[in-house]
Parts: structure tokens; C-alpha cells; sequence
């Protein structure tokens, strides 16, 4: 594989549903068989990292038969048995081995446009200074979905998360503008402070040169750090053109565990990068 000329893909999964993992992999092997068409890219490994899986062997027949193509010119490598790391160590995973010009970070719940890598990589091109692309966004439903972000306060990501919501709409004006709800929606802007962990679009030496994703979260706020750390050396852009529909849920939908993960890793962001209130 030429490394200036590929792709890396890397998705994390952990007891995924297999059918949303097939649509995933899927709408990727269509997204970089437009970009090869396109003379974007020649060769693309996709990188399968398995935390836990309850049927291993119908995982990866799934993968290798959505990434089938002509010519064997997408490459899966599937890495298991290091157990339940986490999701950021997950995708480091993929990032430690020798890799290609770009990388994308994407969640095994995504579906992309065909056109969505074209896009995605056409902008990276046009624009040395970008080291990170973040998608428009919306749900299985079709409403929009707002993954850029400034930077949190507490009492923001309290009321966003758990509170009910009649006490979030009292707060409407604060949660639209920690959510970017202000950014055209049909228009470039290339200084967003924090971008979602769902989907990625980055310069592999950009990600190299932090060393991945933090290995201090094990869940949730890895993006939101590894975003700040990233958007001091290179700029973040929201590409409207690069188009998913994300398939995930909040934290506060996910259990009393998911509840704790998110408490904990908040608290080492705050450590981290400072406290704000609001």
C-alpha cells in the first residue's frame, strides 16, 4: 500500500448490533469506492477492534463481506483479545502501526453518504491548514444532530444529559449555544473548539503527533479532549457537504453505568482542561 495514497479506517466495537454494523461497513465500502473512482485514494485498511464481541466468528464474516470489492483493494485487519479497553485505546490501537496519509475515527452506528470520504478528503486537500474534519450530521429520523461544540460548563452537560425536559427548556438559549445550534448549517466553518468521536476525518500525522486519543478516558470526553489538544496545532472544519447519519444515544438513555462512565470522565476533562460553571 502507498501510505500517501491511503485511507485507515478504524472502528471500535463492543457487543455492536451486527445488523447496524452492517449498514455501517457497508456505506463505507461504497464511500471509498467513490473515492478511489475519484482518484482520491488507491488503497484503504479498515480496522476492526473487537473489546467484546459475543459471536467473534459472525463478526468478522460480516466485515469481510460487506468490504468485499473487485480486486481486494480494501484491507481488513481485525484486532481481538486485549479485552475491553476502551474506546479511545480501541482506535490507538490502530493508530500505533504504520498507516496511510489519512485516518478516519468512526463508530460502529454510522451510515455516510457515498459521497461523503470524496468530499471529506477534497477539503483536507484544499486545505493544508485543516487537520480534522467533523460531518453534518443527523439522526435515523432525519433530524440534525449537532456534533461541534464549545467548550463545556458543568452545569450545561448536567442539565444536557440527565435533566428532564422540562427544566432543559427553561435553559434552551444556553444548551443551543454550547451545541453550535448558531453554525449555518449549509456552510464551512473552520474554528470549531470540540468535534464528535463518531466520525473523524483527520490528517493520520496530526493524530500521530498527539499520540492518539488520551489513554486517561475510558469512556466519553475522549473526543472533547483530544479535539482541544489537536485544534492547537491544526484547525477543526465542519464540512456540511460530508454528510452521516449517526445511530447513537445519549448517555443518560444508556443506564446507571454509562451514567457513572460519564460523571468520571467528565471530572478528568474539568481536571484537565479547567472548570467553567456555564
Amino acid at each position: 500500500m502507498k501510505a500517501d495514497r491511503r485511507l485507515d479506517v478504524s472502528l471500535v466495537i463492543f457487543h455492536s448490533d451486527l445488523e447496524i454494523l452492517r449498514r455501517t461497513l457497508e456505506s463505507l465500502r461504497l464511500a471509498l469506492l467513490r473515492a478511489r473512482g475519484a482518484g482520491l485514494l488507491e488503497d484503504a485498511c479498515v480496522w476492526l477492534v473487537d473489546n467484546g464481541s459475543d459471536d467473534p466468528a459472525s463478526v468478522d464474516r460480516l466485515a469481510s463481506d460487506a468490504l468485499k470489492t473487485d480486486g481486494d483493494w480494501i484491507r481488513l485487519t481485525v484486532r481481538r483479545g486485549h479485552g475491553n479497553v476502551g474506546y479511545g485505546a480501541g482506535h490507538d490501537l490502530a493508530l500505533a502501526g504504520p498507516g496511510g496519509r489519512w485516518h478516519l475515527v468512526l463508530n460502529p452506528d454510522v451510515e455516510m453518504d457515498e459521497d461523503a470520504i470524496v468530499e471529506g478528503l477534497r477539503f483536507l486537500g484544499a486545505r493544508p491548514e485543516v487537520g480534522l474534519v467533523t460531518p453534518h450530521a443527523v439522526d435515523d429520523a432525519g433530524r440534525r444532530l449537532f456534533l461541534c461544540k464549545r467548550y463545556p460548563g458543568v452545569l450545561v452537560l448536567g442539565l444536557r444529559g440527565f435533566a428532564p425536559e422540562r427544566l432543559r427548556r427553561r435553559f434552551q438559549s444556553r444548551l443551543d449555544r454550547y451545541e453550535m445550534r448558531d453554525l449555518s448549517e449549509n456552510e464551512v466553518a473552520s474554528d470549531i473548539p470540540i468535534a464528535s468521536g463518531c466520525f473523524m476525518l483527520a490528517r493520520a500525522d496530526v493524530l500521530r503527533s498527539l499520540g492518539g486519543f488520551s489513554p486517561r478516558y475510558f469512556l466519553y470526553f475522549e473526543d472533547f479532549d483530544l479535539s482541544l489538544r489537536l485544534s492547537r496545532i491544526a484547525a477543526i472544519a465542519y464540512v456540511p457537504t460530508v454528510r452521516i447519519v449517526h445511530l447513537g444515544g445519549e448517555a443518560a438513555r444508556k443506564g446507571l453505568s454509562h451514567q457513572r462512565l460519564f460523571v468520571r470522565s467528565a471530572l478528568t476533562f474539568f481536571s484537565t482542561h479547567g472548570w467553567k460553571l456555564w
